[in-house]
């Protein structure tokens, strides 16, 4: 890309394209539009050329504005210029103090020696192919009298032109950085988090590189403009920094960016096209360039660099699971100041239900609704706290990317949620929390994005079958026959399981019945507690007969913390084998500990034992291990954690112990080889009594004759036909809960519309000092019946 310094004594308006316009230099600020603007102003002072690198140079100056706008100060401004490369070089040969020059194809940075040189608070910084200067000298007072020497390049004519002399970079590989040195580099990104507000006026940006030396370097990125920082789409992106400084950080090199930096992005997928992502308009780019990119890639591709979690489509996530996604938005909502809901698609069906929320009509921008097959696309993703900000330039029809998504189900703190819609409490919603902690954060993608042309392809195809759709379902409506008026509703109905002859008696002759006996009765459920199912799971220990409620993931992930703070050093016990497994994002290194037992048995992955990790990062781990039990250190040995948390991870299932009749300590499991190793040979052999999860729920029956108050928990598996366990941890366990309570006693709806119930009901004595003669029931040997299709 051309590169020019032009000089023409007949000024340089002369040569200034017309559809340049000029900006009075006091008019100048950060928000400033740069595009199609010139600033014009007399040489005052002219900087040394200095050399940052081979072939790279820097260089400032101080223009003077003169002549200004009719609408402008009559002060004169005057303002920095710093121009970079080879277009430092030539304007250093080129022109002299005393010279008019034109300036187009600037960027506006902010002045960091403002208060110094009392000059303007902005400068301006030229660099690249779309940077012109036209030069303009004052005429000599006498014609006749000789001119000064002017120092200029070789060209004939008083057009300097750059096109077949492009400047050329050379870059440093990551383990040939020297502390202090300003360089150029090539990398692929391993880990990156977007920007963020920094103490100050910047936006910081943090990654780390590696290249093919495999030299692992972070960076960090200081610019008040976010158009300045490298916009990062996914860990694999080749990133080309110019002009960035190594530093010694914590004893390990870091590169920061220096006066002049620039960067330039690039996909990382093989074979894809290379197109240049930069964060300025004036950059340079060459089939050298073009090679050193197609070399990291082909790299790239034989490294187990990328993280084994990708950004997956709606209909591969499950539920707990931390994901990236691509997708395109189609309304959004003012919810509070502090959470954003987003409508959000990929053309890809979830295979869990999806949360619905209704929000305001005047808080919401784009489509109120869509039809109902698209409607059972669209995902509802809450976007919070410093997300908020971004998300408000956020418009319907862009494509984005989100990361580090969070998919949760039975949230009992959905922001947006009317009575009207807590049946679907327990339905699958996306949540992006606040901070930046492992690349948390939202980019919009560019139309040219390979993944924005694959989705809309997925969107096109789903849009002409939805149009197909919409016509059948027409001529279905219309050939359908009316319904049978008389016919009877299927309807949910129970079972008693205790094999009893009792004859059924009303609530109210239940009520005067001494206790210790078992009744049956015929009822409608009138109401029940809790509604949200995650506060009907409870945990149950059978030594001590004791009840407590499942803890949240707040509170869990707080001490997951306090045990990754302490650094104390550890020592194992002699059955243990020590080692270490790398995490991609963050990227950091876990310690692991195996059985040495195990290991002879060719059973050492089936159990390990970590230390260190946080919340996020077991439950990641958890799924590509059987067992996973969590430690610390604590007085210089490895210990458990508290039993507050789960002792034991399988899968998505935690386990927890009994603070009171466990006898806790580190010990080896001991199992043959084709012995299976689960959560009771765990338990046994760190001495902790398991609790198990059990559902408590409180309902309300009613009659003609009265209500009645019971308890369902000893036979609620019964009940349900589903295990408190899986209903903790699987998806369809809890849709089986939830569906057969909101048919029994359906939201809002009146007396006629619940189905009447054969129940078993055991009425017994409280045994508590504080009400000695209460009597309690609870339903008993009852099994839901859901109707035949």
């Amino acid at each position: 890309m051309p590169v020019r310094v032009m000089s023409e004594g007949a000024g340089p308006n002369v040569q200034v394209p017309a559809h340049l316009t000029r900006i009075p230099v006091c008019l100048i600020s950060i928000s400033t539009d740069c595009s199609d603007r010139t600033v014009k102003g007399r040489v005052v002072h002219k900087g040394p050329l200095v050399s940052q690198a081979s072939d790279d140079f820097i260089m400032k100056t101080v223009v003077q504005e003169e002549d200004t706008e009719p609408n402008s100060s009559s002060q004169n401004v005057s303002i920095n210029v710093f121009l970079l490369g080879a277009l430092a070089k030539d304007f250093s040969q080129a022109v002299n103090q005393g010279d008019v020059v034109v300036f187009s194809g600037f960027t506006v940075g902010k002045s960091p020696t403002v208060n110094k040189d009392k000059l303007h608070h902005c400068n301006l910084q030229l660099s690249g192919g779309d940077a012109f200067i036209y030069v303009s000298r004052p005429p000599p007072a006498d014609p006749r009298s000789p001119r000064p020497a002017v120092k200029r390049s070789s060209a004939p004519s008083t057009e300097v032109s750059r096109m077949n002399k492009a400047q050329k970079y050379s870059y440093s590989r990551l383990d040939e950085l020297k502390v202090g040195a300003v360089v150029n580099v090539f990398g692929v990104v391993i880990f990156f988090k977007q920007p963020f507000k920094s103490r100050g006026t910047d936006f910081c940006s943090s990654l780390k590189i590696t290249d093919q030396s495999n030299q692992k370097i972070g960076c960090t990125i200081f610019c008040e403009n976010l158009d300045n920082h490298p916009k990062i789409f996914q860990i694999g992106d080749i990133i080309r920094m110019h002009r960035v400084k190594a530093q010694l950080y914590n004893d390990s090199i870091t590169l920061v960016n220096t006066f002049g930096f620039s960067v330039v992005m690039f996909d990382g997928v093989q074979g894809g096209a290379v197109e240049p992502q930069a964060s300025s308009r004036s950059f340079s780019f060459d089939q050298e360039d073009r090679r050193v990119v197609e070399e990291l890639r082909a790299w790239v591709a034989g490294q187990a660099l990328l993280p084994p979690v990708p950004t997956m489509p709606l209909s591969a996530i499950q539920p707990n699971a931390y994901f990236d996604l691509t997708c395109q938005l189609l309304a959004k909502a003012f919810i509070s100041s502090s959470c954003t809901l987003l409508r959000v698609w990929d053309g890809t069906r979830c295979a869990h239900p999806l949360l619905k929320v209704t929000a305001s009509p005047n808080l919401t921008e784009g489509p109120l609704s869509f039809s109902a097959e698209r409607e059972s696309l669209i995902a509802n993703v809450f976007v919070y706290d410093n997300h908020v900000e971004f998300a408000k330039q956020l418009k319907p029809g862009d494509f984005l990317r989100i990361y580090n998504l969070r998919a949760i189900l039975g949230s009992s703190t959905l922001p947006g949620l009317t009575n009207s819609q807590s049946e679907e409490v327990n339905h699958l919603a996306l949540h992006l929390h606040g901070g930046i902690e492992f690349g948390r954060g939202i980019r919009i993608l560019p139309d040219d994005c390979a993944d924005v042309q694959e989705m809309k392809r997925v969107i096109d195809t789903f849009q002409q079958d939805e149009d197909e759709l919409n016509d059948s379902m027409l001529l279905e409506v219309w050939s359908t026959p009316p319904e049978v008026l008389d016919a009877d509703p299927e309807e949910w109905s129970t079972d008693r399981r205790c094999g009893d002859d009792v004859q059924t008696e009303t609530l109210s002759e239940v009520k005067q019945s001494d206790p210790g006996r078992v009744h049956h009765v015929r009822v409608q459920l009138r109401s029940y507690e809790p509604r949200r199912l995650h506060q009907a799971l409870n945990l149950y220990c059978s030594k001590c007969s004791t009840m407590q409620e499942v803890p949240d993931d707040e509170l869990l992930a707080g001490l997951f913390s306090e045990a990754c703070r302490d650094s104390e050093p550890s020592t194992p016990p002699p059955w243990m084998l020590s080692g270490q497994v790398d995490l991609a994002s963050p990227p950091r290194a876990l310690s692991v500990h195996l059985s040495s037992h195990l290991l002879y048995e060719s059973k050492a992955t089936e159990l390990i034992f970590i230390k260190g990790s946080t919340l996020e990062e077991t439950c990641r781990l958890a799924a590509g291990y059987q067992n996973i039990v969590p430690v610390m250190s604590s007085g210089g040995h490895l210990t458990l954690l508290d039993l507050t948390a789960p002792f034991l991870f399988r899968g998505r299932k935690r386990y927890y112990g009994c603070k009171r009749c466990s006898e806790a300590a580190l010990r080896d499991v001991c199992a043959e080889k084709d012995e299976q190793i689960d959560e009771k040979m765990v338990a046994d052999a760190l001495g902790v009594q398991l609790l198990r999860f059990v559902l408590l729920m409180k309902l309300e029956l009613q009659d003609a004759t009265d209500t009645l108050d019971v308890f369902l928990w000893r036979d609620a598996e019964l009940f349900f036909g589903v295990s408190a366990e899986e209903a903790a941890a699987n998806q369809e366990a809890q849709n089986i809960v939830c569906q057969t309570m909101n048919s029994l006693c359906p939201p809002g709806g009146s007396a006629g519309e619940r189905p009447w119930l054969d129940v078993c009901l055991a009425a017994y004595r409280l045994d508590d000092t504080e009400e000695p003669n209460r009597t309690c029931y609870q339903i008993c040997d009852t099994a839901v019946t859901k109707p035949s299709r």
